[in-house]
């Protein structure tokens, strides 16, 4: 299992992952041009030449940050794949100072085992008024806003 950042030839895997889950009306769809853009953000997990799973960190604002688009291929799940990658994410937090990190899902059990904190979204208006309003659910959300403070405090 290798974890790393994504490249400009993983962006076919990453939207078919995210495509797929969409469909399935787990997360919201990613237009190729968004993943183009936000390549930087995006990191994945291969193995054996295969993009098995993907997320990206995009920040916000100085003090906050959101994982997005945690997608795992079915046959990786509850392999560690997903934890991985929020650990990962979340070290990125750290090292550029980022004391707050949320997620919207529908998966509330797998960031809670993570160490996330369910919260309102009214806690999050950088997100809600910058992107949420855009978005086809609004204002009827029904994804969960999950929390996690990180500890910013250690040097490194």
């Amino acid at each position: 299992m290798n974890l790393r950042k994504a490249k400009m030839t993983d962006v076919e895997a990453i939207h078919s992952l995210i495509s797929y889950y969409a469909g399935e009306g787990l997360m919201l769809a990613r237009p190729r041009s968004r993943l183009y853009e936000g390549l930087r953000d995006i990191m994945v997990v291969e193995e054996e030449g295969k993009i098995i799973g993907t997320a990206s960190l995009h920040i916000l604002w100085e003090d906050l940050a959101e994982i997005r688009a945690l997608a795992i291929a079915k046959e990786s799940q509850k392999k560690g794949v997903g934890r991985a990658l929020v650990e990962a994410l979340l070290d990125e937090a750290k090292s550029l100072k980022i004391p707050r990190v949320f997620a919207l899902t529908y998966q509330e059990g797998f960031f809670a085992r993570c160490g996330f904190l369910k919260v309102t979204k009214d806690e999050l208006p950088q997100k809600v008024w910058k992107e949420c309003i855009e978005c086809p659910k609004f204002p009827n959300c029904d994804e969960i806003a999950m929390l996690f403070n990180v500890d910013c405090s250690v040097k490194e």
